[in-house]
């Protein structure tokens, strides 16, 4: 099969999960493009970055237009981690691709756990109670995700924003499109190196793909049960990440 198709597949089934879940469908990306389109570690995470920008741009504007982005605080969380992910996407060129991977099947197990784990009514905290320091480390942190293995974070930002800032769900979906943006082309800026050799011809159309099939998803989200497909992404990302961690001892 030609890497055209195999990139128009990939790239349908990463934006699906994206559209159906709002979230989680960049963990796809990075080993969609290890082993069926030929990247290497580094390089696959620096594309991912790519397709995640494009992707959680054209969703931003989206949810933008139904008033359901929170600018100031979401460009206050997302400034916390543009230093870490630009310094964590310089570094990660420097890292063996055996420790990238292992690192990468570690978040997409932990993704796979968390959606498996039985839904939990959030409290979000009392007016005045969050903790600006506990802001800045969150956005920090997930900075550093973002620059280090290419992935928007968006089962990580979600939840961050609904309990540090008290965002209700609508609210701290939208914004996380912002946060990952941010991150993403910070982590882009410091990863030359890395997008000397990426083949857009091969990018192009993955992304296309992408943004289409989030469309889709966002419409077999409506027909379907979302703890169905939450728990069928969660097994195939428990998967994913037993394969990759067998190939980086191996």
């Amino acid at each position: 099969m030609s890497a055209l198709i195999l990139a128009l597949i990939a790239g349908a089934v990463v934006g699906l999960a994206l559209g159906a879940l709002g979230g989680g469908g960049s963990v796809l990306a990075v080993p969609a493009l290890i082993y069926l389109l030929g990247f290497t570690p580094a390089a696959a995470t620096t594309a991912s970055l790519i397709i995640v920008t494009a992707t959680s741009l054209t969703a931003l504007y989206a949810h933008a237009r139904t008033g359901n982005v929170r600018w100031r605080s979401g460009l206050l969380f997302a400034a916390a981690g543009l230093l870490p992910a630009a310094a964590a996407g310089a570094a990660s060129a420097r890292l063996p691709q055996p420790v990238l991977t292992t690192a990468f099947a570690a978040v997409a197990a932990l993704a796979a756990v968390r959606m498996l784990r039985p839904r939990q009514v959030v409290t979000a905290p009392a007016a005045g109670a969050t903790r600006p320091a506990r802001a800045a480390g969150t956005g920090a942190g997930l900075g550093a995700l973002t620059g280090l293995l290419g992935v928007g974070g968006g089962f990580l930002a979600v939840p961050a924003l609904v309990t540090v800032l008290a965002f209700e769900m609508q609210a701290a979906v939208g914004t996380s499109l912002l946060v990952i943006s941010a991150n993403s082309l910070a982590s882009l800026t410091t990863r030359g190196a890395t997008a000397v050799g990426i083949d857009w011809a091969v990018i192009g159309p993955f992304i296309g793909a992408a943004v289409l099939g989030a469309w889709d998803g966002k419409r077999l989200a409506a027909k379907v049960t979302g703890r169905l497909l939450q728990r069928t992404f969660a097994f195939v990302l428990l998967a994913v990440a037993a394969f990759m961690l067998a190939d980086a001892l191996t």
